[in-house]
C-alpha cells in the first residue's frame, strides 16, 4: 500500500504559514449539557414568520419542498463499488431489485487519485475501496442494462470529477440517450478534499477552475445534473464537530459560488444545480436542527450577500449518509441500531436523499446481506413509522426551535471568521481547517478514552467474546481484468483521435478554456483517466499539504 507521500511527487508546494491568534472558541454544541427543560422564554429572538415560515417557502427552515414526503419520498441512494465495474454492475442491479431509487458509485484509491489501474501506484489497491473506472470501457460494463434517462446516478470524485463525468455523458450519448433527460450528481468538491479527505491532486487555484468548468457547462447541456455535491461528511468523518461540518460546507459553497461570479455566470443559472452532502451523527437532535440551520443560512446568503432571485437559487437540497465513523469494529450488530436512529435524525431533518450505512463499515466494503439491511433500515423508517405522513412534525418545538438558532449562530461566526482570515483557499494554505478539526477530534477521543463519552461495546457494555460476521474479500484477479481491458482499450482504439483529444485537453488547460468539451472528447477518444490527468499535471503541477503548526 502507497502512503500518501508516495502518491504524490510534488511540484507545487506553498509555504508555510502561521495561524493568527483564534478569534472564536466554538464547542461542539452536544458537549454542552442540554438544558433539563425549553420553554417559550427561551426563544425570546425567535420570530417565527421570520426563521420559521411554512415548508417550501423562505428560508426554507422547514424543507424544500411544501408536501415534503407526502409529495415523494426521500432518494434511497445506497453507496456502492467494489473490485472490477462487472461486479459493481452486479451490486447495483441488485440493489435496484431490492427497491433502491438512485444509484450511487464508490470509486477505489487510483481511480480517485486520477491514476490507471494498470499504474505502479495501483498495484495492490485496484477494487479495494470501490470500482476501478480508468476509460469508457469500463464505464460502458459498469453501467450496463441501466438507463440513465431512468435512474438517477451519483458519482464520488472529486480530483478527476471532469474526466469521469465526460465517460458518463459519453455512454449515455452512445446509447443514444437525451442528456436533458439525464439526472445525476458528482460530488466534484475539492476545497473538501484540501480541508479533510486529502485525495487531491493539483493546487487549490487550478482545481476550483476546473469545478466552475463544471457550473459553466453543466446547467447549458445537462439541465438535470448536478454538478457539485458540496460535502460536509469527509469534514465530519475527519473528525470536525456537527457545526465545524455545517460552517465549513458552507463556506466552500459560499467560495465556488464566488469564483462562479467572477466567470460572469448568472447565479441564478447555475445555483439551482448545487447540491450538498451532509453526515448524521449520533447526536438525534443536534442532527436535525443542523438540516435545519443549514437551509436557513443557505437561502439568506444567496439571497440577501449574493442577489440570487430564483427561489430555486435560495434552496439547499441535501443528501444525507449515516456515520460510518460511528460504527465502530467492535460489537458491529450494535450498528443496525445507530443507522437506524441516525437515518430517522435525516428524515425528520428533511433530507432530500439518504444513504445508510452497513453494520460492516469498520470491517470491510459492504456484503449484500449488509448492504440489504442498510436498505431495509431506509423503507422501515419510509413506510411502518408514519414519519413520512407529517411535514417537518418538529417544528415549533422549543429544543428544536432554540437549538437550530444556536447552531446557526455559530456557524455563522466560523463563516464570518473563514472570510476575515482571507477566504477559504487563504485557510487552506493556513492551514486554519486542519488546526480546528484536529483539536476537535483530539477532544472528542479524550472524551471517549476518560468516558466522559460512553460508546456502547467500545468503552463501556463491553464483551470479549468475538463475533464472527461475513467480510466482503476483493478477488485479487480484478487487477489482472483491468489491465488487459485497458491493454486492449490502448490497442484499438483511433491512436491520432486519442493523441488530438489530449492535446486539445492541453490546450485548454494552458489557454484557461473550458475543459469540458476537451474532456468529452478524451472520453469518446478512449483516452485513459491516467493520461488525462497526466497532461493537466504537467500544466498545473501537483499539490503538496503545508506543514502548519
Amino acid at each position: 500500500m502507497k502512503t500518501k507521500n508516495q502518491w504524490m511527487t510534488s511540484v507545487y508546494a506553498p509555504a508555510t504559514s502561521k495561524l493568527p491568534e483564534r478569534k472564536y472558541n466554538f464547542k461542539n454544541l452536544s458537549d454542552m449539557d442540554p438544558e433539563p427543560i425549553y420553554t417559550r422564554d427561551d426563544l425570546d429572538d425567535f420570530d417565527a414568520a421570520r426563521d420559521l415560515g411554512h415548508p417550501g417557502e423562505y428560508p426554507y427552515t422547514r424543507g424544500v419542498q411544501t408536501t415534503m414526503y407526502r409529495g415523494k419520498l426521500w432518494t434511497m441512494r445506497m453507496f456502492a463499488g467494489f473490485g472490477s465495474a462487472e461486479q459493481t454492475n452486479e451490486r447495483f442491479h441488485a440493489l435496484l431489485r431490492a427497491g433502491q431509487t438512485g444509484l450511487s458509485t464508490a470509486f477505489d484509491l487510483p481511480t480517485l487519485m486520477g491514476y490507471d489501474a494498470d499504474h505502479p501506484f495501483s498495484k495492490g489497491e485496484v477494487g479495494k475501496c470501490g470500482v476501478a473506472v480508468s476509460c469508457l470501457a469500463d464505464m460502458e460494463v459498469l453501467f450496463q442494462g441501466i438507463d440513465p434517462e431512468a435512474v438517477t446516478t451519483s458519482m464520488t470524485i472529486n480530483s478527476p470529477a471532469n474526466a469521469i463525468w465526460a465517460m458518463y455523458i459519453a455512454n449515455a450519448q452512445k446509447q443514444g440517450k437525451d442528456l436533458s433527460k439525464v439526472g445525476g450528481t458528482i460530488q466534484n468538491d475539492i476545497l473538501k478534499e484540501f480541508i479533510a479527505q486529502k485525495e487531491y491532486i493539483y493546487p487549490p487555484a487550478p482545481s476550483v477552475k476546473l469545478v466552475i468548468d463544471t457550473f459553466e457547462w453543466g446547467p447549458r447541456n445537462l439541465p438535470k445534473w448536478n454538478f457539485i455535491s458540496v460535502s460536509g461528511y469527509h469534514i465530519r468523518e475527519a473528525g470536525a464537530t456537527g457545526v465545524q461540518e455545517l460552517a465549513f460546507t458552507l463556506a466552500d459553497g459560499f467560495h465556488y459560488v464566488e469564483k462562479a461570479l467572477e466567470r460572469g455566470l448568472d447565479i441564478d443559472e447555475f445555483a439551482p444545480r448545487i447540491s450538498f452532502f451532509w453526515d448524521i451523527h449520533n447526536d438525534f437532535f443536534e442532527e436535525i436542527a443542523k438540516l435545519r440551520a443549514a437551509r436557513r443560512i443557505w437561502a439568506r446568503q444567496m439571497k440577501e450577500r449574493y442577489g440570487a432571485k430564483n427561489s430555486k437559487s435560495l434552496m439547499l437540497r441535501a443528501h444525507a449518509q449515516t456515520a460510518g465513523v460511528s460504527l465502530p469494529a467492535q460489537q458491529p450488530l450494535n450498528n443496525i441500531a445507530r443507522v437506524a436512529i441516525q437515518a430517522l435524525a435525516a428524515v425528520l431533518g428533511g433530507t432530500n436523499s439518504l444513504h445508510t450505512d452497513s453494520y460492516d463499515e469498520a470491517l470491510a466494503l459492504p456484503t449484500e446481506e449488509a448492504a440489504t439491511i442498510a436498505l431495509r433500515t431506509q423503507q422501515i423508517i419510509a413506510y411502518e413509522t408514519g414519519v413520512a405522513g407529517v411535514i417537518d412534525p418538529l417544528a415549533g418545538s422549543y429544543y428544536i426551535e432554540k437549538l437550530t438558532n444556536d447552531i446557526e449562530a455559530a456557524a455563522l461566526g466560523y463563516i464570518e471568521q473563514i472570510r476575515a482570515l482571507g477566504g477559504v483557499e487563504k485557510c487552506i494554505d493556513l492551514g486554519f481547517f486542519a488546526s480546528e478539526i484536529g483539536e476537535a477530534a483530539y477532544r472528542y477521543q479524550r472524551e471517549v478514552d476518560t468516558k466522559d463519552r460512553l460508546i456502547v461495546g467500545v468503552n463501556e457494555f463491553t464483551d470479549e467474546r468475538p463475533l464472527e460476521v461475513p467480510i466482503q474479500l476483493i478477488d485479487p484477479e480484478v487487477e489482472r481484468v483491468q489491465a488487459e481491458r485497458l491493454a486492449r482499450v490502448r490497442r484499438e482504439r483511433d491512436p491520432r483521435r486519442a493523441s488530438d483529444a489530449l492535446e486539445a485537453l492541453r490546450s485548454a488547460a494552458v489557454q484557461g478554456l473550458n475543459t469540458m468539451p476537451a474532456f468529452l472528447e478524451c472520453a469518446h477518444a478512449y483516452c485513459t483517466l491516467g493520461e488525462q490527468m497526466d497532461t493537466l499535471r504537467k500544466v498545473y503541477g501537483e499539490y503538496v499539504e503545508p506543514v502548519t503548526v
